[in-house]
């Protein structure tokens, strides 16, 4: 039985709203279930879409990771389209003033630094400040929906920002409609807030269980494994290893020059993790990104069992090992993106907690210790509860 997302549902419905002035939050990878674009489907069943907004990547979800994007207009639509990564971050004033209500439909990957989640709290916020309704076509969570795989750390307010704007684990197992409830009334936002939610979708299913194809849903993301290890692998762009951008397995392996005892650390890692993951010692080269045209060795990971695998704690664990193992070659690197121009305390921002470096300076038991108590979040199935939607 395939899965029906929002858009799927909305496209069946023929809302009293149908022909108000609506605006949409969407990209090339919001598409119904037969892969068809959703705005172009809403267009077509005679939905009165007036206005796109693009989160980061653009609305072609191509554009270069944290690259501030332009506003245009689509070819695909004939609509303007107003950049969400660029100038600001929110819709404004004026761009809700001719609207009536805003629909949000971006595809998610279940991770909070994936920030199409933030685009969505800035939605809220703007919503209602406007007056304005918003409403969420929802989508699964690719990596399940399964809060026995949630994974912190818990983001704290002093290492907010716009890849983690407020308190909660970095793997969710929440949809975004379901986080737009909880934020919404979290937060006390106060939004009028709709949810159109999916069919035939419960929370132990995996992207490869929907009965519909892949899609990409940014330019490293290209595949089921790439979503599963991203939670782990993302903490890499803190370093000065490759996590496998400019290939074609991009956030499916980490590497570098320097890495010459890979097949040492891929024995190791294949003794402890046999059961979910396999590791494969490799050469490539990067054709962008760090090292760029240089030949690095590196590990390639392939997960076996998506419902036992842990990506935060894995990804903490093997930047701990690969760091006392390469002391004079390894080092932290800033991350330059819009939002941060300077780089700097990226490794905070994605774990969402202050001076993160200073964990890996810890002994190995001591480490090994603490990353359990971060990883572990007992309370978010609680706090979420009153939310959840399937």
């Amino acid at each position: 039985m395939h899965v029906h997302f929002g858009i799927d549902q909305l496209l069946e419905l023929n809302p009293t709203w149908k022909k108000e002035r609506i605006g949409m939050i969407t990209n090339e990878a919001a598409t119904t279930n037969q892969g068809e674009a959703s705005r172009k489907k809403l267009q077509e069943a005679g939905f009165n879409l007036v206005k796109l907004f693009s989160p980061e990547h653009g609305l072609s979800a191509t554009g270069a990771d944290g690259e501030a994007m332009h506003d245009g207009i689509d070819e695909l639509t004939d609509l303007p389209i107003i950049s969400l990564y660029g100038k600001k971050l929110a819709p404004g004033e004026e761009d809700l003033y001719e609207l009536d209500l805003l629909l949000f439909d971006v595809p998610d990957i279940g991770v909070r630094f994936y920030t199409y989640l933030s685009t969505l709290t800035y939605a809220l916020e703007a919503c209602a400040a406007a007056g304005k309704r918003i409403i969420v076509l929802d989508r699964p969570n690719p990596i399940s929906g399964n809060m026995e795989l949630v994974e912190g750390p818990y983001l704290e307010e002093t290492a907010a920002s716009f890849i983690g704007r407020w308190p909660m684990p970095v793997r969710h197992s929440c949809t975004l409609g379901e986080l737009a409830r909880y934020f919404n009334a979290s937060r006390q936002i106060g939004a009028e807030l709709e949810i159109i939610p999916c069919i035939n979708w419960n929370r132990e299913m995996f992207q490869p269980n929907w009965g519909s194809a892949f899609v990409p849903t940014s330019p490293a993301i290209q595949s089921f494994q790439s979503m599963l290890l991203y939670p782990g692998l993302c903490l890499f762009e803190a370093t000065n290893l490759n996590e496998g951008r400019g290939t074609d397995f991009a956030f499916q392996a980490v590497g570098a020059p320097w890495l010459i005892n890979n097949k040492a650390i891929a024995a190791q890692l294949n003794s402890l993790m046999n059961e979910d993951l396999h590791t494969e010692a490799i050469v490539y080269l990067p054709t962008t990104h760090q090292y760029a045209g240089e030949q690095c060795r590196g590990l390639r990971f392939m997960v076996k069992d998506p419902g036992g695998f842990k990506p935060v704690f894995f990804g903490m664990l093997l930047l701990k090992m690969i760091k006392d193992s390469y002391p004079r070659d390894f080092s932290w690197h800033t991350y330059k993106t819009s939002v941060n121009p300077n780089g700097q305390k990226h490794l905070d921002k994605l774990l969402g907690i202050p001076n993160a470096e200073a964990l890996y300076e810890q002994p190995f038991p001591e480490f090994l210790r603490r990353i359990t108590q971060l990883t572990a979040t007992p309370s978010w199935k609680k706090e979420v509860t009153d939310c959840l939607l399937y």
